[in-house]
C-alpha cells in the first residue's frame, strides 16, 4: 500500500438517499480513478444500520484506492453539528433516529480513526468549495452557490470564507424559496398543467410537449430570477455558480436568466464530485 498521508484525503457525500465516496489526491487536484463508490441508503434505519453502511462505503472506496488515507471529509445535510460532529437532522423524512447523537464518535470508532481526522461539512458549502479546488469558481472572489434539486441548497463565499446560506426557508412568494426553486415544484406545476405525474424534471423534459416545456421552464426561470435578485442585493456576489440536477436541464432556462440577472451565472462543471471535492479540501483546510 502506498503511504502518502498529505496526499490523499477520501471525500464522502451524504444525501437524502444514498451515499458517494471517493478518493481524492490534493496536490493533482482530482478524485482517483476507480475509487469512486455509490451506495443506496435506508435513512430511515437504526442508528447501527446508517454508520455501517456510511463505514462500508468508506472503506470500500479506500480499498480500491490502495493508498493510505489521512483525513475523510464528510458533506452532508443540516441541520448538523458540523464541528462537533452532532446531528440535529429532524422530520425531514431522513436520519430522525440520528438526531442528537455524536455522529463523528460513532464514525471514528467505526474506521478506527482520531476524532481529528473526520470532518463534516454542509453539502451546499462542500459543493462550492469543490467548484472552487477545481472547478468552474474564481477563488478569492464572492461568490453564491446554488444547487437546485430535490431540495435547494445555497451557499456564499465571501472574503475566502465559504458558508451555508440556508435561503431554502427563505420568505418567498406564496411560501418559501424551495417551493418554487426544486424538484417538486416542477412535479407540481406539470401535473397541474397535464393532469399527470412525472418522476422528476429529466422525465418532463423526455415526455412533455414543447409548449407546456416552455411555459414550465419560463415560469421556473422567472421564479429563479426573482429570487436571485433579492439575493445579489444582499450578498453583492461577483458571480453565481449553480449546480445541481436540474442543471443538467439548463439549455432551456440558462440564456433567459443570464439576461435576467446583472452579473456572470456558471453552471458548476464537476456534477456530484464537486462535493467529494470540497469535503476532502475542507479536511485540508486549504479553503475556510
Amino acid at each position: 500500500m502506498k503511504n502518502n498521508l498529505s496526499r490523499y484525503i477520501l471525500g464522502a457525500d451524504i444525501g437524502g438517499s444514498h451515499i458517494t465516496a471517493a478518493v481524492v489526491d490534493v496536490g493533482n487536484k482530482m478524485l482517483l480513478k476507480d475509487t469512486y463508490v455509490r451506495e443506496h441508503l435506508n435513512t430511515n434505519g437504526s442508528v447501527d444500520e446508517i454508520i455501517r453502511d456510511w463505514t462500508e462505503v468508506v472503506k470500500k472506496s479506500i480499498a480500491l484506492a490502495g493508498v493510505q488515507v489521512a483525513k475523510i471529509g464528510f458533506a452532508l445535510p443540516g441541520p448538523f453539528d458540523y464541528k462537533n460532529g452532532i446531528s440535529y437532522i429532524k422530520d425531514q423524512g431522513k436520519y430522525d433516529n440520528l438526531c442528537g447523537l455524536n455522529v463523528k464518535e460513532k464514525l471514528a470508532n467505526a474506521l478506527n480513526l482520531s476524532l481529528n481526522n473526520i470532518v463534516f461539512d454542509n453539502d451546499a458549502a462542500c459543493f462550492l468549495r469543490g467548484e472552487i479546488f477545481s472547478g468552474n469558481a474564481k477563488d478569492g472572489v464572492n461568490l453564491l452557490g446554488l444547487t437546485l434539486g430535490t431540495g435547494l441548497g445555497s451557499v456564499v463565499s465571501a472574503n475566502g470564507t465559504v458558508k451555508d446560506a440556508a435561503l431554502w426557508c427563505s420568505t418567498f412568494k406564496d411560501g418559501i424559496a424551495e417551493d418554487y426553486l426544486s424538484t417538486r415544484w416542477f412535479l407540481k406545476r406539470y401535473q397541474e398543467l397535464t393532469g399527470e405525474k412525472a418522476k422528476d424534471v429529466r422525465h418532463i423534459c423526455e415526455i412533455a410537449p414543447q409548449e407546456t416545456l416552455e411555459v414550465i421552464f419560463n415560469e421556473f426561470c422567472d421564479n429563479l430570477a426573482d429570487f436571485l435578485s433579492v439575493q445579489i442585493d444582499k450578498y453583492l456576489p461577483e458571480e453565481i455558480i449553480i449546480g445541481g440536477n436540474i442543471t443538467k436541464a439548463s439549455r432551456h432556462f440558462l440564456v433567459k436568466l443570464s439576461k435576467q440577472i446583472s452579473i456572470p451565472i456558471k453552471i458548476a462543471v464537476l456534477g456530484e464530485n464537486s462535493a467529494l471535492l470540497g469535503a476532502a479540501s475542507r479536511s485540508l483546510n486549504l479553503n475556510h
